[in-house]
């Protein structure tokens, strides 16, 4: 998976397949929930809310990089955050919610959207998250904590996931062979993946400030 120098790892190439934001369609909620979709959630200018109560990845990686965007008002903004990637996860009990304040008439309006309550957890392929903040108990099998290099062979390193991201090719890095994190909860400005399957797809509107935790 990884070829080892002095110093650090180099990476290979990342890759994920992304289309338009799908952050309050229903209709497009309703395909994901049956796997038909690959799923790119991202908010203009604003950070979101995600919880989980464990959420089983393999083919673990993470690295700092730098979002970039625009506010609601057309104003760009950049955040740095550390992007967490997984070629595959499985997520039991998420909640993501996002706030938007000051809607004319309505005040702050609540995006809520539940999935793999059940027994069949939320399952994802090429997973992406954007964190500028997480707490939870990790578990990391076989991590290896280095450099993100370049490879000069497979291209860039990591970063490449084809948003509006920038990684330092040379920043810190680290990457496992697999990570069991429970308890989950976090602060992301975009969460990208090749196929997002959402089970027991729950989304909701509503007035006021109402967040996943």
């Amino acid at each position: 998976m990884e070829s080892q120098v002095r110093g650090g790892t180099r990476w290979k190439r990342f890759a994920v397949v992304m289309v338009p934001s799908v952050a309050a369609t229903a209709c497009i909620g309703v395909a994901l929930a049956q796997g038909a979709l690959a799923a790119s959630f991202s908010v203009s200018g604003q950070s979101f809310k995600v919880s989980a109560d464990k959420l089983e990845g393999t083919g673990f990686s993470q690295y700092g990089a730098i979002d970039s965007g625009y506010t609601l008002d057309g104003k760009k903004t950049a955040h740095p955050v550390a992007v967490s990637a997984f070629k595959s996860a499985s997520i039991t009990n998420m909640c993501q919610s996002v706030v938007t304040p000051n809607i004319p008439l309505l005040g702050s309006v609540s995006l809520t959207l539940r999935a793999g309550g059940g027994s069949k957890p939320v399952e994802a392929e090429n997973l992406y998250i954007d964190v500028e903040d997480l707490s939870a108990d990790a578990v990391f099998k076989n991590i290896d904590i280095g450099v993100a290099g370049v490879d000069m062979k497979n291209g860039p390193g990591p970063g490449m996931k084809g948003g509006s991201e920038a990684a330092n090719p040379y920043g810190f890095g680290q990457q496992a062979e697999s990570a069991t994190l429970t308890d989950v909860k976090q602060t992301a400005w975009a969460t990208t993946a090749g196929t997002f399957k959402l089970s027991g797809l729950k989304m909701s509107l509503s007035t006021g400030v109402k967040e996943c935790y």
